[in-house]
C-alpha cells in the first residue's frame, strides 16, 4: 500500500467515525486547554529528564541547563492544579484521599 492509497482510506473511515461535537462551553474549553497544555509541561519536563540521564540527542544536551527542571516541575505541579480548578476537583482533597488510599496499601501493610 502506497500513502495516497492510506491516505484515501483513512479518509473514508474519518468520515464515517468523526464524532459529531456540539460547541464547546467556556468551561469545557478551559479544561481541555489546560489538558493539551498538562500534555506539553510533562513532555518538557521528560525533556529534561533524558537530558539529565543523558539520553538525549547532542543537540539537545548542549544546550540544556540543569537549574531548568525546577520550573519544568513547577509547570506541571501549576498546570495540573489550573486543570484541576478548570474541572471543579478539590486539590487538596484529592491528594489527601489518595495519600490515604496508598498509606493503606503500602504503608499499614508492614
Amino acid at each position: 500500500m502506497n500513502l495516497k492509497n492510506l491516505q484515501a482510506k483513512i479518509r473514508v473511515l474519518n468520515e464515517k467515525t468523526r464524532p459529531h461535537y456540539r460547541l464547546y462551553s467556556q468551561t469545557e474549553k478551559e479544561i481541555l486547554t489546560k489538558t493539551v497544555k498538562l500534555n506539553e509541561e510533562v513532555g518538557e519536563l521528560c525533556n529534561d529528564i533524558l537530558s539529565i540521564l543523558k539520553l538525549q540527542r547532542r543537540s539537545k544536551l548542549e544546550k540544556f541547563d540543569k537549574r531548568n527542571i525546577y520550573e519544568e516541575f513547577a509547570d506541571v505541579i501549576i498546570t495540573t492544579i489550573q486543570l484541576a480548578q478548570a474541572a471543579g476537583v478539590n486539590i487538596e482533597r484529592a491528594v489527601g484521599d489518595k495519600l490515604k488510599k496508598i498509606e493503606e496499601k503500602y504503608i499499614k501493610k508492614r
